[in-house]
């Protein structure tokens, strides 16, 4: 019976610390604030602040990465759409190069419109950033900007490893090979 006497005068002081709630609640926890406690939601706040800023910043970063990209994709999509149109033209060039070459009186009245049509078959070349190698007889060779289809001896020993003939030019796209100059070269 002893037991029984405890444990109602034990339930008689938790009622004491306790505010009445009515029936069907559970009754709320008493937490007294404290310095960490109140601060702790300020700090919550301020650490979801940070995450969120930094995902924005990444997600800013990506995508200015990615518009980037697909700029300079593009740009290069293009010119090399152009590329391919110009380096097809090439061909037409020499020929217009040889035909100007078999004309023995340049100033010829009949050989004016071939002219003007070089001419401007040149300019619209230049237009579009294509520009003919410097390939001059003895200038040194340079496996970068030219091929050598064969080699000849060298009448003197200061021309070896030099250009001794041009027999098609080369061509830059924006400083970029689009045809190597086929050479002859000393040995």
């Amino acid at each position: 019976m002893e037991n029984t006497i405890n444990t109602e005068q034990e339930l008689g002081q938790h009622d004491q610390n306790q505010q009445e709630v009515p029936p069907g609640q559970q009754p709320e926890p008493v937490i007294e604030p404290t310095k960490e406690t109140a601060a702790d939601p300020m700090k919550k706040l301020q650490d979801e602040l940070a995450e969120a800023k930094d995902k924005y910043i990444r997600l800013y970063a990506e995508f200015e990465n990615h518009r980037r990209r697909t700029a300079k994709e593009k740009l290069e999509m293009i010119q090399g759409a152009n590329e391919q149109l110009l380096k097809s033209l090439l061909p037409v060039m020499d020929d217009f190069e040889r035909a100007e070459n078999s004309f023995k009186d340049k100033n010829d009245k009949e050989a004016e419109g071939f002219f003007l049509i070089h001419n401007k078959f040149k300019k619209v070349l230049d237009q579009y950033g294509i520009k003919a190698m410097d390939t001059a007889r003895e200038k040194d060779f340079n496996a970068d900007l030219h091929e050598a289809i064969t080699q000849v001896p060298a009448p003197d020993e200061k021309l070896k490893g030099k250009i001794m003939d041009v027999v098609e030019k080369g061509y830059l796209l924006n400083d970029k090979v689009v045809r190597f100059a086929k050479v002859v070269v000393g040995s």
